[in-house]
This record gives C-alpha cells, sequence and structure tokens, in this order.
C-alpha cells in the first residue's frame, strides 16, 4: 500500500488504492476503514436538506434580505457534509484523486465555516458590537480567512511524507484558526457578556455544548486517539478522525439552532415549530437541553426582525 494511503495506527481496512468509481460507490456498502466516515457524512447532508426544504415553503428567500444569511447557512451546511462522503467515497481511485478530493474537502469544510460566520455575524452579535467595525467587516474576513485556510490545508498535503509534523501543524492551524475567529461573538458572550445587555444569557449553556464539540474533534484529530494507543484495535469504528469530524457538522451548527427556530416562529404554524424544534433536539449532544435553552433565543431573533 503506498505511504500516502497510510493512516496512523489503522492496520487493515484498506481499499485498493486503485479502485475504479463503480468500486469506490460499492465499497460504502461493505465494512472497510472508510465507511463510518462516509456514511456519517452522507446521511446528515439529507437531514439537513429535508430542513431546508421545510424552511424554504414557508419562508421568502428572494425577496427578503434579512433570511440571507441564513439561506446562505442552510446552504453551506448542506454542501460540506456532501462534498466530504463523496472525497472519503473516491479518494482511493488514485494518488492524484486522492489529492483532489481532500482539496474539495478542505474547500468545503473552509465554506462550511463560512457559513456558520454569515449566521453568528448576523444574528448571534452581543448587542454592544452591533454596527461596530468588527460587525461590518465580520463575515469578509471570515470570507479571506477561508481563502487563506483552504489554501494552507491544500498544501499541507505536499510535506506529507517528509514533514508530517509539519504537514500536521499546518493542517490543525488551518482548521483553528478560522473557527477561533468565526466563534469571537460567542467566546465574549461566554466570558464577558452579563447583564442587561446580553440577551442570551440564559441560553449560555448551549454555547458550552457547541465549543465542547468542537475541541473534542480538534483534541482527537490531533492526537490521533485511541488508534495511537492500541493499534489496529480502531480500525472501523472509534478512529480519531470518525468520531471527530462526525460530530463537527452536529457540534458547530448547535449555536445556529436559536436563528433557525426564530425564523421559523415567525412565519410557520405552530406544529412545524414543534416538528423542527424536536427534530433539532434530537440532533444534538445533550439534547433536550439544548431543546429547552433554543427556545429561550426567540426573544432576541424576533425583535431584531422587528426592529430591522
Amino acid at each position: 500500500l503506498c505511504s500516502i494511503f497510510w493512516e496512523d495506527g489503522i492496520m487493515s481496512g484498506y481499499r485498493h488504492p486503485k479502485s475504479s468509481a463503480l468500486d469506490c460507490i460499492l465499497s460504502s456498502f461493505q465494512m472497510t476503514n472508510e465507511t463510518v466516515n462516509i456514511w456519517t457524512h452522507f446521511l446528515p447532508t439529507w437531514y439537513f436538506v429535508w430542513r431546508f426544504l421545510v424552511l424554504s415553503y414557508s419562508l421568502d428567500f428572494c425577496r427578503d434580505a434579512y433570511y440571507w444569511p441564513f439561506l446562505a447557512y442552510m446552504f453551506l451546511v448542506c454542501l460540506y457534509p456532501f462534498t466530504s462522503s463523496c472525497a472519503h467515497t473516491f479518494s482511493t481511485m488514485s494518488a492524484h484523486a486522492r489529492h483532489i478530493c481532500y482539496f474539495l474537502d478542505y474547500g468545503a469544510l473552509s465554506l462550511y465555516s463560512l457559513g456558520c460566520a454569515f449566521s453568528y455575524g448576523a444574528y448571534s452579535m452581543p448587542d454592544r458590537w452591533v454596527n461596530s467595525t468588527l460587525h461590518h467587516y465580520f463575515v469578509p474576513m471570515a470570507a479571506f480567512n477561508s481563502f487563506i485556510c483552504t489554501s494552507l490545508s491544500c498544501y499541507s498535503r505536499f510535506p506529507e511524507l517528509e514533514c508530517p509534523r509539519l504537514s500536521k501543524i499546518l493542517r490543525t492551524l488551518a482548521f483553528v484558526y478560522p473557527f477561533v475567529f468565526d466563534n469571537i461573538p460567542l467566546f465574549y458572550r461566554l466570558l464577558f457578556c452579563f447583564g442587561d445587555d446580553c440577551t442570551w444569557n440564559d441560553t449560555i449553556a448551549g454555547y458550552f455544548y457547541h465549543l465542547l464539540f468542537a475541541l473534542l474533534t480538534g483534541f482527537l484529530f490531533a492526537s490521533h486517539l485511541p488508534e495511537r494507543l492500541a493499534p489496529g484495535r480502531f480500525d472501523y469504528i472509534g478512529e480519531s478522525g470518525r468520531p471527530g469530524f462526525s460530530a463537527w457538522p452536529w457540534g458547530t451548527g448547535a449555536p445556529c439552532e436559536g436563528p433557525i427556530l426564530a425564523v421559523l416562529r415567525l412565519e410557520t404554524e405552530p406544529w412545524i415549530i414543534f416538528l423542527f424544534s424536536l427534530m433539532t433536539s434530537l440532533s444534538h449532544p445533550l439534547h433536550w437541553s439544548s431543546y429547552t435553552l433554543n427556545h429561550k433565543n426567540f426573544c432576541f431573533i424576533c425583535i431584531a426582525r422587528e426592529s430591522g
């Protein structure tokens, strides 16, 4: 097996490095060391698509500019897991195809981060930051970060064989930096925002859930645990990339659920709100707490909508 296909601590379950496209698709229905990764990205894609379609029946995405950041977020949150699923499916066609697949994967992840920035900038800014310089340039800076970090993560694949440590550092930095920047409004709410000017104080636990999942993802990716401690024991289920990046689409979307539910409340029937809220609560860790907290987010977004 060519070293470019080899993963640290993974001893078995590899697919043929020159598989055809059909072989790659069929392998997703067999137990390999990529099967879990493929399906844990493919299935959430259609869950998010379903949520998007439900919203599209009741919201005027084309004419009402208030919903445009939300539209961008929902589009990118559907795009990322689907792209990642395809990248992991077809990454064993050749060494060249593997690079291309993961370039697309890194680009989709950066766009997903940008989608979160759209949502945070529009709906999650602390009250005292609204219309500030940071607020005005938050999304353009996030777009620039996405371009730089996509380039950096793609470049990190080239020194992977000669300098694996440098490659790992560059790739980790490319993922961590946009996460830190995009979450500046959330970090501020968690650490410094208290009192009457912080509308979302009651939902601070929801931000902790989000940050916990993101930190867990980064830790597993950087440490290669648990497969580093027991090579060969976690070849199919439990390898660091599987639970880490499977958790990423769900955990990072958690703080955006308040705006989603608030938008629903403005123009949809109560039964749709209930169904959407129930599915939201089941899609996140500590889901029942998140379900309760999300309903407390309505007031802030509704006030923002009416004042706009």
